[in-house]
């Protein structure tokens, strides 16, 4: 049970709270008078003796609830307190209606808007917020003609030099009854979270995860010893700072989503060479989120005993895997999800797969997700299964210092899997399942400690649905399987990477082009089967060829349609010059769209004129109106060939 404190204006009222509070199973710090000039250094000692709740009124409960963190318990005037004072007031006035005004805090009153008519006068509650409006109401309720006001000590001064009746604003103990039972379910409730919340504190700082809690803010208001430990800071150091500062894996984005739409939210960390997995939970109070909790804990796992001079045995024998997840071109939200996904994927030990197209970034996830696992400090190693008998197979995976043999303890990444012979599927469901392989010789049994990680271009059910893979296989590898989406669905990647890869390539060359607005489009509404590779490969012909400085969207569609003429008939569907023009207009690049019709108008000319004369350029060009040296440097511009 809490101390409780009585702080009360008048001496009347410390004998009232001394009558009831024989009745009370409270334990009272102190009794006593104050006045608004004391009552804070009063509040200021009685905490240091541990009172947790302050009972009090008026300007005294205003100034204690702006000034200090006690909760307090106002003595609210009962409507029957305040009915005796307009009887009493209404005897000392002897009008038949009397004015009567009432100047006093806001807190102190309940209800009294039926006064006029239940006790026949004319009553005017002048309420304030603060002492220094009280004056100013004093003085309104003189002018508006009231015949007497009701107040305390502050508003009796003021009365007193006016010289206009008053009445001293006095109570029963009906309303420090009030006061007292309302204290005693405060510190009820307060005993109930205290011990809630030391049980609480207790699990948190025995918890073997580290734990803080942020407010709506994204701001961290607390921590435990483990999280101290965890990320070596201890908790002074991080409290009032934003959570995405001492987490830069969280971003923003993801933050603002976690406190305004109450989602949770995961993501894998990395702090003095431990994993951590990390978790990030929304507080919902009463459907409104109100903070989060931020859990980490280690990731472990069995781990073969490997000596120090193994491991770097194993860095020196092979080339340092440096991709990250931070290295994957992810401004666009599917791409966000997809890796966000591998990062939770590297907390595992089960198989993974990779699904996407050729190009896209199955590799460098791959090299992430081993980058990030427990297996960092282990081997990785790319296979191609693709092109390979089953013999050949066997041997570069599973033949004597084959790719198995050397993954000890790292990763093998198989590309193009679905490629794997029935018998090599088997021996890798082995692999995978029981951590055993056979050697060359069928009663040689080997047991190698390695995560697979495999690429397909189909999904697995069709593969099985088909009958290129084994059900067993199947099953193992459908649990952990990713798509990685196209560049074409995912535009803001897809313009990022053409930006970049055409500076890329300018800057190799130490050439300096421009890209129209119209060949932007172009690049933009290519289908880029090819994907990333496509796009570097493209801008590298591109840039080292030219023989302009600008390049527009005539250039763009010439050199896709003699790069990959097989593949351009579906893909340029979308680029169509009609649609190019309408976009240039929509951006506003009217001089371009101007520029580029003339283009259109022009080439066609010369392809009709062309087709005309059966390819004949003198007579094409003399039709023209041009030399053949004009015909032939305009043909080459737009693409046009005979």
């Amino acid at each position: 049970m809490g101390k409780i404190a009585l702080f009360l204006p008048k001496e009347e009222m410390l004998y009232q709270a001394h009558n009831l509070l024989q009745d009370y199973d409270l334990e009272v710090e102190e009794v006593k008078i104050t006045n608004p000039g004391m009552v804070l250094d009063e509040a200021k000692k009685v905490a240091e003796h541990g009172v947790s709740i302050i009972i009090t009124r008026g300007m005294q409960a205003s100034l204690l609830k702006q000034y200090t963190s006690i909760p307090i318990v106002e003595i609210t005037m009962t409507a029957q307190e305040m009915a005796l004072l307009v009887v009493k007031a209404k005897r000392i006035i002897g009008k038949e209606i009397p004015r009567i005004g009432l100047v006093g805090f806001r807190n102190m009153f309940s209800d009294m808007s039926h006064f006029n008519e239940l006790y026949e006068v004319d009553f005017r509650p002048y309420l304030v917020d603060n002492s220094d409006e009280i004056p100013g109401l004093v003085q309104r309720a003189v002018n508006e003609q009231c015949d007497l006001v009701i107040g305390g000590e502050s508003v009796l001064k003021i009365t007193e030099q006016l010289q206009v009746k008053s009445l001293y604003l006095s109570s029963t103990e009906e309303s420090l009854h009030q006061a007292l039972e309302m204290a005693k379910r405060m510190d009820y409730a307060m005993s109930v979270e205290k011990r809630s919340v030391a049980q609480l504190e207790t699990l948190i700082d025995y918890s073997d995860n580290g734990i803080i809690q942020i407010d709506g803010n994204g701001m961290i208001v607390s921590s435990n010893a483990m999280m101290e430990g965890l990320i070596q800071k201890q908790e002074k150091e991080i409290t009032g700072k934003l959570i995405y500062d001492i987490f830069p894996e969280i971003k923003k984005e993801a933050m603002l989503e976690i406190l305004a739409a109450g989602k949770d939210y995961s993501f894998q960390a990395e702090r003095n060479n431990t994993q951590l997995f990390t978790m990030v939970a929304p507080i919902v109070v009463d459907g409104s989120v109100d903070g989060a909790i931020v859990t980490c804990h280690r990731m472990r796992r069995p781990q073969m005993e490997r000596t120090e001079q193994e491991t770097n045995a194993d860095r020196k024998k092979y080339a340092p895997v440096m991709a990250q997840f931070s290295d994957i071109i992810q401004y666009s939200e599917v791409m966000q999800e997809c890796v966000q996904m591998a990062k939770l994927f590297a907390y595992s030990e089960q198989p993974v797969v990779l699904r996407g197209e050729p190009g896209t970034e199955r590799r460098i996830i791959a090299e992430s997700i081993h980058n990030s696992s427990q297996r960092k400090t282990g081997p990785f190693l790319d296979i191609p299964c693709e092109g390979l008998d089953d013999t050949e197979q066997w041997n570069v995976i599973f033949g004597e210092n084959g790719a198995v043999q050397q993954a000890q303890g790292g990763t093998l990444l198989l590309q193009d899997a679905d490629q794997l012979s029935f018998p090599n599927q088997y021996r890798l469901y082995q692999l995978i399942r029981f951590h055993v392989y056979y050697g060359a010789k069928m009663g040689t049994l080997r047991k190698r400690d390695v995560r697979v990680i495999a690429t397909v271009s189909q999904p697995l059910h069709e593969l099985v649905k088909s009958g290129k893979m084994r059900k067993d296989l199947f099953y193992l590898l459908s649990g952990l399987e990713l798509e990685i989406p196209p560049l074409r669905e995912r535009k803001e990647d897809l313009r990022y990477k053409i930006t970049q890869a055409f500076q890329k390539s300018c800057d190799h060359y130490s050439h300096y082009h421009i890209l129209t607005e119209g060949a932007k489009i172009v690049l933009q509404r290519y289908s880029w089967p090819g994907n990333l590779f496509q796009i570097e490969s493209f801008m590298d012909r591109l840039v080292l060829t030219a023989k302009k400085r600008v390049f527009d969207e005539v250039a763009i569609v010439s050199l896709l349609k003699n790069l990959y003429p097989d593949e351009t008939g579906e893909t340029m569907g979308e680029i169509s010059e009609n649609s190019i023009y309408a976009q240039l207009l929509q951006t506003g690049k009217k001089e371009e769209t101007y520029t580029a019709l003339v283009h259109s108008e022009e080439s066609d000319k010369i392809q009709e004129t062309l087709r005309l004369f059966c390819g004949n350029r003198e007579k094409t060009a003399e039709a023209l109106g041009i030399s053949k040296v004009t015909l032939w440097r305009r043909m080459k511009k737009y693409g046009i060939e005979v």
